[in-house]
């Protein structure tokens, strides 16, 4: 019945910092971009290349995210790359800390992880496609 995830929401703290991070530094593509006078709140919707997309959300006083070690909730969202080492390198260059790239034991895969402006976990996972 499910066919693949169509978006993932995420709130951040700072909507123009937020909002340069996954456009300009990520490259996500602006879908829409709107403000809910209502909720003093902004919408941006983003795509990635193969149509799934993020919602990024601002709201006045929401909480922080739990710090580490592992808090209940979404755990980190991942990214697949042909390379990630690649990847890893473009990180850095754009003044994103990067993680050491690891082997994932099970699969064979190549990961790393950084975070958003928020510290919210991202991941780069290497795939075929």
């Amino acid at each position: 019945m499910l066919r693949a995830i169509h978006h993932a929401a995420i709130i951040c703290s700072d909507y123009d910092r937020s909002r340069a991070f996954y456009t300009e530094v990520l490259g996500l593509r602006i879908l829409a971009e709107n403000f809910r006078a209502a909720r003093d709140s902004w919408k941006l919707n983003l795509a990635l290349p193969d149509g799934s997309q993020i919602e990024l959300f601002s709201f006045p006083g929401a909480p922080i995210r739990p710090d580490r070690p592992e808090a209940q909730g979404l755990r980190h969202l991942a990214f697949a790359v042909a390379d990630v080492e690649a990847a890893r390198l473009w990180l850095e260059g754009q003044g994103v800390a990067v993680e050491p790239i690891r082997l994932d034991d099970h699969t064979g895969r190549l990961f790393t992880f950084f975070a958003d402006p928020d510290g919210l976990p991202l991941e780069l996972y290497q795939s075929d496609g």
